[in-house]
């Protein structure tokens, strides 16, 4: 959706802009005449991520942390939740902070977004799916969740977060969205990020052994992140009420991802196997059905594609850091 000149500019406000996702968001949204305001404590976002955009006159920043409450001044249109340690090395290290922003900080987002009468777009994940007894997952699914395990912290605090969104939308009228993001990866993931895709390439680059937990028989399917922002503005100013998966249907198992790594790379690193983590799902792959019929919606980068360009981001940014 892109502004029209006349038209009065909207303002968009997303938490945890500096983070992978909300970062391209930012972008997406400034190219196209929005205001952003960003907002983010930094606990696993970067201010890297905002240099492209970081002195636009249509960005402006506010360091803060979410789960505490938050008053802006002026109109804002959208409120984009997306603040929340997301990969299992960052939530099993702050469980705590990651508990409070799916329970207070969707709170005071969606506090925000009732007082200034703005659309409220949360960020949900698969993980709320858990290690799901059903395959491929549809957003009817309510999921196989172990709320007492490391990884509970994480998928509860998103299915909280999911059926708040959905009180403030039944009690008070908000126009609200749910996302469900399944795997997503691209430039601006951080080189320790936790999970396959970066630790993968990380390993292949610098040359050491590839880690690959369990057999590698678990399979994942990869999105690009330039399709998964299309996905969000286009659920954004959709009339869908009920949580949207988005995601590629298009699953592999982690052993044949280690070796397209190690192809595309180039890399003699060798695979290695270490025990799988507790309620690490065996499967993870979205039902993209409600997507494509109602957002007219799919994913277009291919795996191989969306991976050069991500190894290409990585090896600048282990260029910069050698040059360090």
């Amino acid at each position: 959706m892109v502004l029209e000149p006349r038209m009065k500019q909207q303002s968009v406000l997303i938490t945890g802009v500096a983070g992978f996702i909300g970062s391209h968001l930012a972008e997406v949204f400034i190219g196209q005449g929005y205001r952003v305001i960003g907002v983010d404590n930094f606990l696993t976002g970067a201010t890297a991520n905002l240099r492209t955009f970081e002195k636009d006159k249509n960005f402006t920043f506010i360091e803060h942390n979410i789960s505490k409450e938050l008053e802006v001044p002026g109109p804002v249109e959208y409120v984009l939740h997306f603040a929340s340690p997301a990969s299992p090395a960052d939530y099993l290290n702050y469980p705590i902070p990651t508990l409070k922003v799916g329970a207070l900080g969707t709170h005071h987002a969606l506090g925000l977004a009732k007082a200034k009468q703005a659309t409220f777009l949360l960020a949900s994940t698969s993980e709320v799916y858990g290690d799901p007894l059903e395959h491929p997952q549809t957003e009817e699914y309510w999921g196989n969740v172990n709320p007492l395990g490391p990884r509970g912290v994480y998928d509860e605090a998103k299915r909280f977060a999911e059926a708040l969104t959905m009180a403030y939308q039944r009690a008070h009228g908000i126009d609200t969205k749910i996302v469900r993001i399944f795997n997503t990866f691209g430039p601006r993931m951080r080189l320790n990020d936790g999970r396959a895709i970066p630790n993968f390439i990380t390993q292949a680059l610098i040359g050491n052994p590839i880690t690959v937990f369990g057999t590698g028989g678990q399979t994942r399917s990869f999105c690009y992140i330039d399709d998964l922002v299309g996905g969000l503005q286009k659920l954004l100013f959709s009339d869908l009420k009920t949580p949207v998966n988005l995601g590629n249907p298009q699953e592999m198992p982690l052993n044949d991802l280690a070796k397209k790594i190690l192809q595309l790379t180039g890399s003699r690193s060798p695979i290695v196997f270490k025990p799988l983590p507790q309620d690490d799902p065996k499967q993870r792959c979205p039902d993209i059905t409600l997507a494509r019929t109602r957002l007219a919606w799919e994913p277009r980068v291919t795996l191989e594609e969306g991976l050069r360009r991500t190894i290409d981001y990585f090896k600048q940014c282990l260029g910069a850091r050698a040059r360090v």
